[in-house]
């Protein structure tokens, strides 16, 4: 209770990350989630739990607690919802896109948040950051805390957010690297692959990210929503972290389409040289050919085979068209 000794740590069953209780800010207790109906009923009182790939079981515990709609609880159950914000009576259901490098890959994960009066269930799947950070930066602050579930609420859509952007930052570290390589020599196949798989992860990216927008300014600007007028420019500061991230994915793609079209210009380039210098060589040795076959042709009558210098003449013919030849494929820089 409110003012009273913090309760002993309670084990926490397989699903439940934290379940916790708040009052004028500061954590009261923790709680089962059994007990978390009595709790979120007390004037003041707030009860966030986390979740993280619960059962089915755990989450109609969860559901019996607050009676959450059983459409929201269907959804949380699976990791393959489009980021989105319902209301349900005086209760949100958000649904966020995380993201994070794996393996030198983006790793895609979600967090669905039930937010009502009185209590926070967030639940994770896939990839992810701890929401520990969250709970203990808001703890830290028991003053923003006292603000209650829409406070709890940016907290976690901030923090999801600003996880972009490491995960941006990684990939624009290797993208100026491929950059670099463009400009220096024709990329190999792996890397050019990797050019590819690069611009799709971004957009994958992109699409995670983008729908925030839409759910942001909902939060923000609609009267419909049970959001405090305090707490609405809180989800504006949300957005202008989102639309900063999705500034820096287009520029990315922007810059690996550059560097693909360079290193295919490149090639063509390098293509285009070879091919001019096997023409040069090609048109130099078409004069001994034509020469060798000319007096191949064994004709009878061929007054200079006779001639006692025809053959220092023939060799020196050739000799002079030849080295004409390279000398002004070399001006043009065709060798």
């Amino acid at each position: 209770m409110h003012g009273s000794k913090l309760r002993e740590a309670i084990p926490l069953e397989s699903g439940i990350v934290a379940s916790s209780v708040y009052a004028g800010g500061r954590r009261v207790a923790d709680v089962g989630i059994e007990e978390a109906r009595e709790w979120a009923a007390r004037p003041g009182h707030v009860v966030w739990i986390g979740l993280f790939e619960p059962s089915a079981e755990l989450l109609e515990r969860v559901r019996a607690q607050f009676d959450l709609h059983p459409l929201a609880i269907e959804d949380a159950g699976k990791a393959h919802q489009h980021p989105k914000v319902e209301q349900y009576g005086e209760a949100l259901f958000v649904v966020a896109r995380t993201a994070q490098m794996v393996d030198g890959a983006i790793a895609f994960g979600e967090t669905h948040i039930f937010v009502g009066r009185g209590y926070v269930v967030s639940v994770r799947h896939g990839a992810s950051a701890s929401y520990a950070a969250v709970r203990a930066r808001c703890e830290a602050c028991p003053t923003v805390l006292t603000n209650g579930e829409d406070y709890i609420l940016y907290a976690i859509l901030d923090f999801i957010v600003d996880n972009y952007l490491p995960v941006i930052e990684v990939i624009q570290t290797e993208v100026e690297q491929l950059e670099d390589r463009v400009l220096r020599r024709v990329l190999h196949h792996d890397e050019v692959e990797r050019l590819y798989k690069l611009r799709r992860e971004l957009l994958k990216l992109r699409r995670a990210a983008g729908p925030l927008v839409d759910v942001c300014n909902r939060l923000e600007h609609s009267a419909v929503l049970p959001i405090d007028a305090e707490m609405r420019p809180l989800f504006r500061d949300v957005l202008d972290h989102i639309k900063r991230a999705l500034e820096d994915i287009d520029s990315l793609r922007e810059v690996l389409a550059f560097a693909f079209e360079a290193s295919l210009m490149s090639g063509q380039s390098q293509q285009n040289e070879i091919t001019r210098k096997l023409a040069a060589w090609a048109a130099i040795l078409a004069v001994p050919t034509a020469l060798a076959g000319i007096y191949g042709m064994n004709f009878e009558h061929m007054p200079e085979l006779k001639w006692e210098y025809g053959y220092y003449a023939v060799i020196g013919t050739i000799a002079s068209v030849c080295g004409f030849l390279y000398l002004r494929f070399r001006h043009y820089g065709w060798l």
